[in-house]
């Protein structure tokens, strides 16, 4: 795993290029802090810079930038390739190629270079974001793996391109000029992160899943998708695979154990996150039947119960016999975290398990410097309970003719959410729900939805009308307002598990496993993600992930082998972290500086007006405002870390 930046812009000296693009990877030290190289091209204006994580082949011979044996050619990549082994013996043979080293990095250069970059990741299983420069055309290729497992940025800004691992990178260059998208940002407002293919910063992009773009000799431009994830979905719906249960659930157990095995390869320790649910128990349990020796698992927990999962972690680390430790978190901990997260994801980014992940990570990172993760198994295995609920809530919609679902919904919203919490708290506290208002509002604009796109968009969003408030902001229209999806994916339960996939998973569950496993200098492999498992899961009958109310149902029949139904069966429960008694407690004081009120009428992106009343009620325990607080924190925690002007 590694940190690699570049820019082209005008002609200049080698050395002055070099020691600029030196300062610049310097950023990404956590990224990469074994090794640091650059490489320039004078005549073109173009550098990079690179930092690496040594895993495999930590020897000089897989120093970055690489150049090709020719010459011709030159890459700096983040990522790991798993089956190259495979692939260099296919060039051997093909090109009779004499290797230098045994890394993966020179096996993908010498492929591109082969083979041409499209042919070559059509090859690649792993997970990748690269630069690919050839010096003859003088052509830039910029690559994302299928998935999005690993980030990639690149756009203009005064004058010069810019391209790398995350824009912090950008910083030291003089034509490095930030400016807020303001469209993104309501986006931001309305997901918690900036859905890609934009960024926070305007003209600055993210080089989407599956993706390469292509920048000529005179800056023309070429996007191509290599794979698709919705033409992947649109033929797994249209040709579900004819499979009896028990074949299913071999050909995934052998998938599976092949897409654990080619991520156990490492020259480095290894280990796995554990929280003791189904996706990080399968994961753990392939790799132990794989091991010779104790795997070390790592779980956190809390002393909350309703937070805490450290002890069923724990019976499944015994059961597998894994070398299992656990950290259980203090105000301390979590204290010493928040103020660095702006720094670490380079965004505005409100996902609060955040702070756990990379706590497990920090964690791991003493024993290990591998680390397997379960993520990606919710949205492959239609593991979310909101699938379920939003096709319940769909159904309940659909009994109420249209006149009386706008009249519903006006009655559900006479009152403010702050009036509904204040009505609620005359309930006795066991019929009393979480944050009433906001639910009872959110029912409100659930009705008034006219197809499921937007029924669906508006059930995951965190701000109902976030361009309400934005100034020049505008919220921009991807692929959750394409109606056209149903017609690929007719299902409802299908089209939201791809539409998580398409959005939610790359820019928020592996964007949050990204920048805090690199924060801790620790790479972390997501193998249920593997694309021949996703391909394989995409075409079997929905009947094979959720069936009898059962989610899971083809991953839990694979964990069966393994680890016993008893161990696992309970409530499913989140990655969460109890931020509402934080923000009350260890964390008030710096909430406070963040929110004042003078401070957030000066910076112009808020009215503090609700803002004080909500934080008011929030820290006086009137009723919980942590999601909204959350989200308005960490956007104002980026400004500060970025040192962003008013708006």
């Amino acid at each position: 795993m590694c940190g690699f930046v570049g820019f082209i812009g005008e002609p200049d000296a080698a050395d002055a290029l070099g020691q600029l693009a030196t300062r610049m990877a310097a950023r990404l030290k956590s990224r990469g802090p074994d090794d640091a190289g650059t490489w320039v091209s004078a005549s073109a204006g173009l550098a990079l810079g690179h930092c690496r994580l040594a895993v495999i082949d930590r020897s000089a011979a897989g120093h970055q930038p690489m150049v090709s044996a020719s010459g011709r050619s030159v890459i700096a990549y983040n990522g790991e390739v798993y089956h190259f082994v495979e692939i260099r013996r296919e060039l051997e043979r093909g090109r009779n190629h004499r290797f230098r080293g045994r890394s993966d990095t020179e096996v993908i250069l010498e492929a591109c270079e082969a083979w041409g970059v499209e042919r070559a990741v059509s090859k690649f299983i792993g997970m990748f974001a690269f630069a690919f420069w050839d010096h003859r055309t003088r052509c830039l290729t910029l690559v994302r793996d299928r998935l999005g497992i690993k980030p990639l940025y690149w756009g203009r800004c005064g004058g010069v391109l810019f391209f790398g691992s995350q824009p912090k990178a950008f910083v030291d260059h003089p034509a490095w000029c930030p400016v807020v998208d303001r469209d993104a940002f309501a986006a931001y407002l309305r997901y918690e992160y900036v859905p890609a293919p934009r960024s926070i910063f305007k003209g600055i992009e993210k080089v989407e899943p599956g993706c390469l773009i292509e920048i000529g000799a005179r800056g023309e431009k070429r996007r191509h998708r290599y794979w698709d994830l919705r033409a992947s979905d649109r033929d797994g719906a249209r040709q579900r695979a004819v499979l009896d249960d028990v074949t299913a659930a071999e050909t995934l157990d052998s998938l599976l154990r092949d897409a654990v095995k080619q991520r156990m390869v490492a020259d480095v320790p290894l280990g796995a996150f554990l929280s003791g649910g189904i996706d990080s128990s399968t994961v753990l349990a392939l790799m132990q039947a794989q091991s010779s020796r104790a795997v070390k698992s790592f779980s956190i927990g809390f002393d909350e119960e309703g937070y805490n999962e450290a002890h069923h972690a724990k019976r499944v680390a015994e059961h597998l016999g894994t070398d299992h430790i656990e950290l259980y978190v203090t105000s301390d901990h979590v204290l010493s975290a928040v103020p660095r997260l702006a720094s670490w994801f380079d965004e505005p980014f409100a996902d609060r398990s955040q702070v756990p992940t990379y706590l497990v990570a920090e964690m791991a990172r003493r024993d290990v410097t591998v680390a397997l993760s379960g993520d990606g198994g919710d949205e492959l295995f239609a593991g979310y309970d909101h699938y379920a609920k939003a096709e319940a809530l769909w159904r309940w919609r659909g009994k109420w003719p249209r006149p009386l679902r706008a009249a519903l919904a006006s009655a559900l919203r006479v009152f403010t959410p702050s009036a509904w919490d204040r009505l609620f708290q005359m309930a006795p506290r066991a019929f009393r729900p979480s944050t009433p208002g906001r639910k009872i509002h959110k029912a409100g604009d659930l009705l008034c939805a006219v197809d499921q796109e937007a029924f669906y968009r508006r059930f995951r969003a965190h701000c109902e009308d976030p361009g309400r408030m934005v100034r020049g902001g505008r919220e921009p229209r991807g692929i959750l307002h394409d109606s056209t999806v149903r017609c690929d994916i007719p299902n409802f339960r299908d089209r939201m598990q791809f539409l998580d996939m398409a959005t939610y998973l790359p820019d928020d569950i592996l964007t949050k496993v990204d920048r805090a496993s690199m924060a801790a200098s620790l790479e972390a492999r997501v193998p249920l993600l593997d694309h021949r498992v996703v391909e394989f899961v995409w075409c079997l009958p929905s009947a094979m992930k959720v069936r009898d109310k059962q989610r899971k149902w083809l991953l839990r029949r694979v964990l069966d082998n393994y680890v016993p139904q008893r161990l696992i069966d309970r409530p499913k429960m989140g990655f969460g972290i109890p931020m509402d008694r934080y923000l009350r407690g260890p964390l008030r004081d710096w909430a406070e500086d963040l929110l004042a009120e003078d401070r957030l009428r000066q910076g112009g992106y808020f009215d503090p007006v609700p803002i004080r009343k909500a934080w008011a009620e929030h820290t006086a325990g009137i009723r919980n405002c942590q999601e909204q607080i959350w989200n308005i924190l960490m956007f104002e925690s980026w400004r500060d870390t970025w040192r962003i002007g008013d708006g």
